[in-house]
This record gives C-alpha cells, sequence and structure tokens, in this order.
C-alpha cells in the first residue's frame, strides 16, 4: 500500500524560490515566506543551500555555495552560472548606481526607467569619449540579459517605439552588486573605456 505523504505547508514558497527570486509585492508569498522562514531555511539546507532573505530591500532568493566552499562532497548545481558581457555588465552598473541616487532622493520603492533614459544614462558614462555610439549600437542585448537573470522587468512596451519602453529596476540587483562591488566595478570600466577609446 502506498504511503501518502502530506504536503507542507509552504510548499507554494519553496517551488517560488527555485523558480527565482521573491518579492515583497507578491504578498501572499512573501507573508508565508516570513511565518514559515525557519522550516524554509531547514529544507533548503538540507540540500546544501541558503536562504537569503533582505527584508529592508523586499527580496528573497536561495544560494547555492560554490564547490569547494565545504568539506563535503559537491553537490550537482541547480543553477547555472551566467556571465555577462562587458556591454551587460556595465549597465548593470549604471543602473545599481541609479537605484542608490533613487533611494537617497525618493520615497518610493519601485525604481522604473525608459529604454531612452537608459541610453541618456549609458551616454553620461562616455561624456568625455568621442565613440560612445560604437558600443552601444544594439542595447536591446544587454537589457535581454539583465531581463533573463531577474535585474530588470518589463512594466511597459511600446511596439512602435522602443526608446519608451519603461522597465523596473528590481532590487537584487543589490545582491549582485554590493555598494563596495560597485566602486571596484565602475573603476575597472572606467580604465577599459580609457584604455580601449584613446
Amino acid at each position: 500500500m502506498e504511503t501518502k505523504i502530506s504536503r507542507a505547508p509552504f510548499a507554494a514558497v519553496i517551488i517560488k524560490l527555485l523558480q527565482g527570486p521573491v518579492y515583497a509585492d507578491d504578498k501572499n508569498i512573501w507573508r508565508e515566506l516570513q511565518a514559515w522562514s525557519s522550516a524554509i531555511q531547514e529544507y533548503f539546507g538540507k540540500i546544501g543551500m541558503t536562504l537569503e532573505i533582505a527584508e529592508q530591500d523586499g527580496f528573497a532568493r536561495i544560494i547555492q555555495p560554490e564547490a569547494g566552499e565545504s568539506d563535503e562532497t559537491p553537490l550537482p548545481r541547480l543553477m547555472r552560472k551566467q556571465s555577462l558581457t562587458y556591454e551587460a555588465t556595465l549597465l548593470a552598473v549604471i543602473l545599481r548606481e541609479g537605484l542608490e541616487e533613487f533611494d537617497i532622493k525618493s520615497d518610493g520603492t519601485k525604481f522604473y526607467l525608459t529604454q531612452k533614459e537608459i541610453k541618456e544614462r549609458i551616454e553620461l558614462f562616455y561624456k568625455e569619449q568621442p565613440n560612445k555610439s560604437k558600443l552601444w549600437k544594439d542595447l536591446s542585448r544587454p537589457i535581454t540579459s539583465l531581463l533573463n537573470i531577474g535585474i530588470l522587468k518589463l512594466n511597459r512596451e511600446d511596439a512602435a517605439n522602443k526608446d519608451n519602453n519603461q522597465y523596473e529596476i528590481k532590487r537584487i540587483i543589490k545582491a549582485f552588486i554590493s555598494n563596495d562591488k560597485l566602486e571596484e566595478i565602475k573603476n575597472k570600466l572606467s580604465n577599459y573605456v580609457n584604455s580601449v577609446q584613446q
């Protein structure tokens, strides 16, 4: 006779976290996440993963330690690492810096930019450079890269004019780029830009 296993009361949260980051604006899931956080942490701990909850920024995600970070036998990777192109990395840094400015100046919680505003921010980064357009002929590729990893979310689409597309910059970007990392990458990118465009 088959034994019926009862479903965990936080099963929906586990599935959502396995699909990607969970945000506070998904109110039902967020409430369950907070109510069952210890049990969820324990569940993921048993399969070698860590639950990270960023209450202040309103997101949660699961992290898989790198092989070699523990003494135990390495586990297969659940989440594939995605390497970003130079343009996508630069765009992420520009957006992360924009979110920092937004948090200082605004009381709002969600940060939106149109594609035109993103272009303007890129041009500011290249203000000293004559060849800025060479790298940015096709902005859709780095934007697509950041959409794929959940840093950007398309909020409003304009089929007639892509410049009017509006994106939300998700706060998960802070997990990818800390303040210290932001300064370090900005310095490296600035040096790179100077070296290739002299």
